[in-house]
């Protein structure tokens, strides 16, 4: 496959974040994917959230499966390291990779086809085992690369490009990170970029696996009339619970709000997420009722955005496991071979 670079000069003028980078530094090369696809809206708002949170490109490891959500990460962070997987794999890759150098911040980028069907088991446990990483689905509900089939994410009772009414019920992705104990739940829509540049900096932020479910219409076979899935019916059916703002906690950032209408909900770092609340009723905090909520408005034809889920005290794999503060790639033979001896010890504990 040919790959169209960008032009590497930039405009002297162009903003700069705190590390010296502008917005280009943090793009790859020319997207390949269809003109409109709703993919390459997901990449810009990558790009915008680490150029803001300044986040050094080499500082990030992006893994991804097959599909076309899975060749996006060629198309953004250019200096980051990369790892394009099998299909439905990536979450195992990206958990090894976590667990030999936890300093880099992962992002796994994957579909609906990739995560749902093939990968539907490496997504439960990489969710249930708290890996710290942004695992973002781009959730077109078809098969984009083999000619626009129903996926697993498809709703009951939509239509095809061809006409085909789809019989089986969908997996909601965000029910299943709710119920296997993600502690940062998330949807948006790839046409939303003020809601979905937020949520992409928060997860950056969080400690824990942080999942957001996007959808992304496919405009070669899903943005038609019958779609549920198409940009017309998300903008119709799209009841956006909240819109989210991501204060760093590097310096004091005062607001003028009336009493009320926001909630800050404080991170293991010190920063804070601003949730301006569109339902008042509604605890970010509370597991359970975050299921209810999207199972009420699922069967009210409303796809639920926003914010939905956040630990305010998530703990990742690496604290279960209780592994070393260094990266164990940086460890010595002496330090990961600890002998015979405390084989044995071993041996002799579980007799």
């Amino acid at each position: 496959m040919t790959f169209i670079p960008k032009p590497k000069l930039h405009h002297p003028d162009l903003q700069k974040n705190a590390l010296g980078f502008t917005r280009r530094d943090y793009e790859g090369p020319v997207s390949t994917l269809c003109a409109g696809c709703g993919h390459d809206s997901i990449s810009a708002a990558i790009v915008k959230a680490c150029f803001e949170l300044d986040i050094a490109p080499h500082r990030v490891a992006k893994l991804s499966g097959i599909g076309c959500s899975s060749k996006t990460p060629t198309y953004f962070l250019g200096a980051s390291h990369g790892f394009n997987s099998v299909h439905g794999r990536m979450p195992s890759v990206l958990t090894g990779a976590n667990l030999a150098n936890k300093d880099l911040i992962y992002l796994g980028v994957s579909g609906d086809g990739d995560s749902a069907s093939i990968g539907l088991g490496q997504f439960a446990h990489s969710m249930r085992r708290g890996v710290n990483m942004v695992y973002i689905v781009e959730n077109n509900g078809v098969y984009g690369l083999t000619k626009g089939q129903f996926s697993a994410t498809s709703d009951k009772g939509a239509k095809s490009k061809r006409g085909v009414v789809n019989s089986d019920e969908a997996i909601d992705l965000v029910g299943m990170a709710l119920q296997l104990g993600a502690t940062f739940v998330g949807r948006s829509f790839s046409g939303d970029k003020a809601q979905l540049v937020p949520l992409i900096e928060a997860a950056l932020k969080h400690e824990g696996a942080a999942f957001i479910d996007c959808i992304s219409p496919c405009v070669a076979f899903n943005n038609h009339e019958g779609s549920t899935k198409s940009f017309d019916y998300v903008r119709e059916h799209n009841a956006a619970l909240n819109y989210l703002d991501v204060i760093s906690g590097r310096s004091e950032i005062t607001v003028d709000y009336a009493p009320g209408e926001v909630e800050m909900v404080t991170q293991h770092d010190g920063s804070t997420l601003k949730l301006r609340k569109l339902h008042p009723s509604y605890d970010v905090h509370d597991r359970v009722a975050a299921l209810t909520y999207m199972q009420e408005r699922a069967a009210m034809g409303e796809i639920v955005t926003g914010l939905l889920y956040v630990d305010p005290n998530p703990r990742d794999m690496h604290g279960y496991l209780k592994t070393v503060d260094r990266p164990l790639n940086e460890l010595s033979d002496d330090a990961l071979i600890p002998g015979g001896s405390a084989l044995e010890r071993l041996n002799a504990s579980l007799r």
